[in-house]
């Protein structure tokens, strides 16, 4: 038993003393803040434009959302046939419209032809936004254009082996480009290898963590070795837990932002939970109730 406890404290000592020597070797700089994050957190992003409360990815709802003065909306984008970038989050089309078919599959005429309330129910059970004006298809393009002051998170979806994923980057630098949005939208997706596409051809514009990211960064964090990370995004949004992870605590929260890096966590739908990571540090909440957020943060946040 005795050799069993030397043997555990020369280890730890060992290991502590390794870290303090890799601590006292290390030079790191913290990675620039984007304009993109220079506002007033924390920020409120309306998820799929508040999915709750409208047909999500429709103006619809980015509307009720812009109402409700949230900072940004969280959107997904899929190309199409014809090489048009929509915003939506499905790759098919059949759960949120009348019709049936790949995105990737449809043009943007076809695609406009769609009923995106048709499925889409209120607390009463009925279908208020069959056949509304604005339960449309919406491009990217015309969603930067009509919020001219909003931010836009936006998720790659488009898979990278795809056809329409291998040319989503490019597609997505032009409109960016062209509408000169790059200090209002932030590039993300689950796929690091879209990330790191879009990274190569635009190093303007902020962007997030993929999957693999976020593992790498949280290995080093639990390990003692969180100094040695070098990010190579602007923000995490994560959700509140992972595999029975937690990923909320305070703790957490420091280390990221002493990386300058933005704790962003979705889908958070409770005020509980929207006070409570706002409490610990949260920067971003990404939400299908904007109108919950809205209440929390005039009453507590921002007076």
């Amino acid at each position: 038993m005795n050799r069993i406890i030397r043997t555990t404290v020369t280890l730890a000592a060992a290991y502590a003393t390794s870290i303090a020597v890799s601590k006292a070797l290390t030079r790191t700089e913290k990675r620039a803040i984007r304009p993109y994050f220079t506002g007033r957190a924390p920020y409120v992003f309306a998820h799929r434009g508040g999915m709750k409360l409208a047909p999500e990815n429709t103006m619809a709802a980015f509307k009720e959302a812009a109402h409700l003065e949230v900072d940004g909306f969280e959107i997904d984008i899929r190309v199409t046939k014809d090489d048009e970038i929509v915003v939506f989050h499905d790759a098919y089309v059949d759960r949120v419209s009348e019709g049936t078919g790949l995105i990737s599959d449809l043009t943007l005429d076809e695609l406009r032809q769609l009923d995106f309330g048709y499925h889409f129910k209120d607390i009463n059970g009925d279908y208020p936004f069959r056949g509304h004006q604005d339960a449309k298809i919406v491009t990217l393009r015309e969603l930067i254009t009509a919020f001219p002051e909003m931010r836009l998170n936006i998720d790659i979806k488009d898979r990278p082996a795809t056809p329409s994923g291998e040319r989503v980057p490019a597609l997505l630098n032009k409109v960016i480009t062209e509408l000169n949005a790059a200090d209002r939208v932030l590039v993300t997706s689950f796929h690091d290898v879209q990330i790191a596409r879009f990274a190569d051809i635009n190093q303007r514009v902020a962007v997030g963590a993929g999957v693999d990211e976020v593992y790498k960064a949280y290995l080093l964090y639990i390990s003692g070795y969180g100094h040695l990370y070098q990010p190579a995004a602007s923000t995490f949004q994560i959700p509140v837990q992972y595999q029975g992870i937690r990923l909320d605590s305070a703790k957490w929260m420091r280390f990221l932002e002493s990386h300058n890096i933005a704790a962003g966590y979705w889908v958070i739908n409770s005020i509980d939970e929207m006070d409570d990571l706002l409490q610990k540090g949260a920067h971003t909440l990404v939400t299908d109730r904007p109108d919950l957020a809205y209440h929390l943060i005039k009453e507590r946040y921002r007076k």
